[in-house]
């Protein structure tokens, strides 16, 4: 047998050089995972589309879900810090852009300046993300489920949303927190609401100005029952809701959360793999390891990675927060 001759050519595939359609190697393998990753997280974003259009008369009202902004408790701000934690992450990819032009130009300092902005930028994202997850599973005004699993709101008669420490009775009764230690067989129970039932039930009654909002959305309007109707609903309430987990949403369906956690959960360990890789190459920058190959691939390679993060959000918020 022949022995097998390697070419330049080859060699300089495999060192990093030249490849197909003109790109290095390293580049290529990055275009591939973005391919992959993309398919998967269309994936995701279509089997949200699907759940919502099959829900979509209790799906929940990102404006009435996403009200919070920092510093400012009790200002109803719908979207508007979402829309600002995207103008940042968006403004990253701008710098990145720039890191990547000073890295053609052999700049060592204004990469090592831009690549900072853009970590800056994403630990910002990262932090109001933590925070909307804190404000969505804590949750707001609470609601009542119902033994079919309907989710029922409290509102005044101007249809504003009523909080359950604003109306719920403390009644003298006792709730035991159940644990595993309680039984030999027994898992722990969940955490035990602000308010039982009864609570929130006779706090209800003794309040002639509330009335019971449904989940069921006519005319992008949750619908609002009659006093009379009210009550009778309220017969069937089985478990106080606080805020947003796998189980229950007080929002409404409990899809919502199940996709909101996963999806910006995935892309958020995106953001944060990011975040850690840039960190990485900028502390190279620093030491001036890409100055002395007089090649800063790497950094255009990161800032692929980067760029597509940030288009994945653009989509994320696209299907979360806005249609």
């Amino acid at each position: 047998m022949g022995a097998a001759v390697t070419t330049h050519d080859e060699h300089a595939v495999l060192d990093g050089g030249p490849g197909p359609l003109g790109a290095t190697y390293g580049k290529m393998m990055m275009w591939y995972f973005i391919l992959s990753d993309a398919l998967t997280f269309s994936g995701f974003l279509a089997a949200y589309g699907f759940s919502r259009f099959k829900f979509i008369e209790t799906w929940p009202i990102a404006d009435e879900v996403f009200t919070h902004f920092p510093f400012l408790h009790g200002v109803d701000a719908p979207m508007y810090y979402v829309a600002l934690m995207t103008f940042i992450l968006i403004f990253s990819s701008v710098t990145m852009v720039l890191a990547v032009d000073a890295g053609h130009q052999l700049k060592q300092k204004k990469v090592a300046i831009y690549m900072a902005l853009t970590i800056l930028g994403g630990l910002i994202f990262l932090g109001s993300q933590a925070w909307e997850w804190k404000n969505f599973i804590k949750g707001e005004f609470g609601a009542i489920e119902t033994k079919g699993g309907a989710m029922l709101q409290f509102v005044d008669k101007d249809g504003h949303r009523v909080a359950l420490s604003e109306f719920a009775k403390v009644l003298p009764e006792e709730r035991q927190q159940l644990e595993r230690k309680d039984g030999v067989w027994f898992m722990s129970g969940d955490a035990l609401p602000t308010y039982s039932v009864n609570e929130v039930v006779e706090g209800f009654k003794a309040n002639p100005d509330l009335l019971v909002r449904t989940e069921f959305i006519v005319d992008k309007k949750k619908v609002v029952l009659s006093r009379e109707e009210s009550i009778s609903r309220l017969a069937d309430a089985t478990y106080v809701v606080e805020g947003a987990n796998l189980v229950r949403n007080e929002y409404g369906h409990k899809l919502f959360a199940d996709f909101f956690f996963f999806i910006t959960g995935f892309h958020g360990f995106h953001v944060l793999s990011g975040v850690v890789i840039n960190i990485i190459i900028f502390f190279n920058v620093l030491l001036g390891t890409y100055e002395k190959r007089r090649s800063y691939e790497m950094v255009e390679k990161v800032g692929l990675y980067w760029h597509f993060v940030d288009l994945v959000w653009v989509f994320v918020f696209t299907f979360f927060y806005l249609v």
